[in-house]
């Protein structure tokens, strides 16, 4: 192996195996444990899912931490972040819903939540090919935030309603106002993306 190559590998490593992007496999790795938490019986699926996503939102804020502040960001990172993120949210709601604890009322809101989601990523990985990036707005970070402590509210479910009463109604609150504010950062990212879209399409073929 030459030099060169040996200094690649290691570059390559040092990438796999930094502390942000071991955070992220962390996250992944949380999502099957998440789900299966739901099939234990009484206040232990509750304590347990709501610990598991709550140890999963901490790795989601220190991963992006670390990576700024010790300068180790990296397309691995930026391509399995939001990956980590929307598989967390979306196993998470599903559950929500199949065990009834968002009903059939407040489904509407999960809908909308998974749907920009999906739509988003597809917008993402055309201005990816064209190499535009949209900058996430504060909003949308708040949106985020919203959207995390609703989840959190409703796994504490009927545990929770044991310490705060109407613990489960809170998350619903939470959750609808997650919705709308989906709706609009939604829109708002779809304006500006699409105007890229437009625009490529706009430019005269070589």
């Amino acid at each position: 192996m030459t030099e060169t190559q040996s200094s690649k590998l290691d570059r390559r490593t040092a990438v796999l195996t930094s502390l942000p992007n071991m955070l992220t496999y962390a996250r992944i790795l949380m999502v099957p444990a998440l789900v299966a938490g739901f099939y234990l019986e009484g206040p232990a699926a509750n304590w347990t899912t709501l610990s598991i996503f709550t140890l999963a939102a901490i790795t989601d804020y220190f991963d992006g931490y670390f990576a700024r502040a010790w300068e180790q960001t990296s397309n691995l990172g930026r391509m399995l972040d939001p990956i980590a993120d929307k598989l967390l949210v979306s196993a998470a709601l599903f559950m929500l819903i199949a065990n009834d604890t968002i009903s059939w009322g407040s489904v509407l809101a999960a809908i909308i939540i998974l749907s920009r989601e999906i739509l988003v990523s597809g917008l993402r990985e055309f201005l990816a090919q064209v190499r535009v990036s949209v900058p996430v707005s504060q909003l949308a970070k708040w949106k985020t935030a919203i959207q995390m402590i609703a989840i959190a509210f409703l796994l504490a479910g009927d545990a929770g309603e044991a310490i705060l009463p109407g613990t489960q109604q809170i998350g619903i609150w939470l959750l609808w106002i997650a919705a709308g504010l989906t709706l609009y950062t939604g829109y708002d990212y779809f304006r500006g993306g699409l105007r890229h879209v437009i625009e490529d399409d706009e430019k005269p073929a070589e």
